[in-house]
């Protein structure tokens, strides 16, 4: 099932070609093309289920060619793609028409540490940088810099720490700073505990420095919306957990987003410091067009407004553009808990405060996360007791430190992970601007139907992934088509493209909606049929930069291990 799904139709067409008008007046309407993607390019030489062999993805101009991050091999798959042209592929579900220029082993480079997994890439000219964990991963990692030839092949140049699981690598636009976003996640146990941190490496002539400003945060760098909420004696600078990086346009600002804080960080780059750190608005889905589905127990699509329910945005990924003399920031509302196990028998797992324990996962120290059933809600509030059957809210999984308004140790208020949508947020202010309601939602459920509504991505069987955070948006990108600005989202479990026209960041326009996914198949038996599963990370291509001369979307798909390319146009 190759789908594409345009607002402006009631059917799903492929290779539609629609006109919009662009003004008002009937007698003389100016007709323009909405951009549309159009898939032109796939790797899929390397597959394995759900073993993330395509997971953070970046371009280098020179040789046209693609940088993936393969966890699973641990290595940096550089596929060539000079050969691309805009035909559209004929068997889009399991055509593989890229080919593989070189496997970068980047442990073998890394001698500063014991290199653990790699977690993500990015090029700047000729230069390419990689985020590498430690083997123990609440230690410092480093950033792997390569340089990289005509031909695209990639020479190791040098490491320099970063701090506790580098999770993310940019450039600024100049290419004067490679930014590295270190997550600082805790031990299984939680007893080991790292600060987050960003750092913030310079380059000269190309060269990156040969150590970089560790960036920590404070509590008095937030204001009163970022959520802490880690263990009793956990600081502040221990809870804030950075996750993803996005550099403004004139190269002076770095946001980021700390998923689990429900925050934005910024700072300047010049001076290495932190302006400010704000959180980010709850979702109230007691208002029409914030609706949800909130129940895989109900055997159908329902989505609905629930009164004192609402959504923490939470974004993974971030990205930013400048309209009008305004920064925007645009955020994939993914949402994220905080779940900790350990090894350790039951006995010793009781004995050591564990939450619980079971053979599996082992002994459970610390969670955030809870499903509406299993709560004490306050009557006064929710009058209707049918609110926790398993058909209502009963499944949703919501978080366990916030809603309890007035200490008396129930719940007035619910606040579930994530908003199932993206957002334009004011960078510099933090005041939202848009979000796009349940349009994901309404539009996967009016397009796939039950069998493919709120899918996971590991099997297909509709509606079993609404009590938990819905399609999931996760990677992200904005770029510039033909003087016009586009936002393309990607949704982790249901898959597929979401696109909008964001020209205007307070209305922003649904434009399409495409799934290169066959939704019968067995994926666990059949995956080389499946076509592309969970897109975890995305890398724009202007046109100028693109070899077929038109702008391309570059798409990692984790679970199916599939590099795929559309073009824009």
């Amino acid at each position: 099932m190759h789908i594409l799904f345009k607002r402006w139709t009631t059917l799903a067409l492929l290779g539609t070609t629609l006109a919009v008008a662009a003004c008002s007046d009937d007698s003389d309407k100016t007709l323009i093309e909405p951009a549309s993607l159009t898939l032109v390019g796939r790797y899929a030489e390397n597959q394995a289920l759900d073993e993330g062999r395509s997971e953070i993805v970046s371009y280098h101009v020179a040789s046209h060619s693609i940088m993936v991050i393969n966890a699973d091999d641990e290595t940096v798959d550089i596929i060539d793609a000079s050969t691309l042209t805009s035909t559209a592929l004929a068997n889009p579900l399991t055509d593989s028409n890229l080919t593989l220029r070189q496997q970068l082993d980047v442990a073998t480079d890394v001698t500063t540490i014991t290199a653990g997994g790699i977690n993500s890439v990015a090029v700047h000219g000729n230069l390419m940088a990689v985020a590498v964990e430690n083997d123990d991963k609440q230690a410092n990692g480093v950033i792997a810099f390569y340089t990289l030839d005509a031909a695209g092949t990639a020479t190791f140049l040098k490491t320099v720490a970063a701090g506790a699981l580098p999770d993310n690598v940019v450039f600024s636009h100049d290419g004067a700073y490679a930014l590295s976003a270190n997550e600082g996640e805790p031990s299984g146990d939680y007893t080991n505990d790292p600060q987050g941190s960003v750092t913030l490496v310079t380059i000269s002539n190309g060269i990156p420095a040969d150590s970089g400003t560790q960036i920590t945060f404070s509590e008095d760098d937030c204001d009163a919306n970022v959520r802490l909420s880690g263990p009793t004696g956990t600081t502040a600078a221990q809870d804030l957990e950075p996750e993803y990086i996005t550099i403004s346009g004139d190269s002076t600002t770095a946001y980021v987003s700390l998923q689990e804080n429900n925050a934005i960080a910024v700072i300047t780059l010049a001076t290495a410091t932190v302006e400010q750190i704000y959180g980010l608005s709850a979702k109230d889905h007691s208002v029409e067009g914030n609706g949800l589905d909130a129940s895989n127990k109900d055997d159908s699509i329902n989505i609905q407004t629930y009164e004192h329910l609402s959504g923490l945005p939470m974004p993974d990924t971030v990205a930013n553009f400048r309209r009008d003399g305004v920064n925007y920031l645009l955020t994939a509302n993914e949402g994220d808990s905080r779940e900790y196990f350990f090894d350790a028998d039951e006995a010793t797992c009781i004995a050591a405060g564990g939450l619980d324990w079971d053979d599996d996962d082992g002994c459970l120290s610390w969670t955030d996360e809870a499903r509406v059933e299993d709560l004490l809600l306050d009557a006064a509030v929710f009058s209707d007791s049918t609110v926790q059957d398993e058909d209502q809210l009963g499944r949703l999984k919501v978080i366990t430190t916030e809603g309890d308004t007035d200490g008396d140790g129930d719940y007035d208020e619910l606040y579930s992970f994530g908003t199932r949508s993206f957002s334009i947020w004011n960078a510099d202010t933090g005041e939202l601007i848009y979000d796009s309601g349940d349009d994901f939602e309404q539009i996967t459920a009016e397009q796939l139907g039950y069998d493919g509504f709120n899918n996971n991505n590991t099997e297909n069987k509709g509606d079993n992934r609404s009590d938990d955070k819905g399609p999931e948006p996760e990677a992200l990108a904005v770029g510039e088509v033909n003087g016009h600005y586009y936002a393309f989202i990607g949704l982790e479990r249901t898959g597929g493209i979401m696109m909008y026209n964001i020209d205007d960041p307070t209305a922003p326009e649904f434009v399409e909606y495409l799934l290169n996914r066959d939704l019968e198949v067995d994926i666990e038996t059949d995956l080389e049929s499946a076509g592309d599963l969970a897109p975890e990370g995305m890398a724009f291509v202007d046109a100028a930069d693109s070899p077929t001369g038109n702008a391309l979307l570059i798409v990692g798909n984790e679970v199916s291990g599939t590099t795929t390319v559309y073009e824009v146009k």
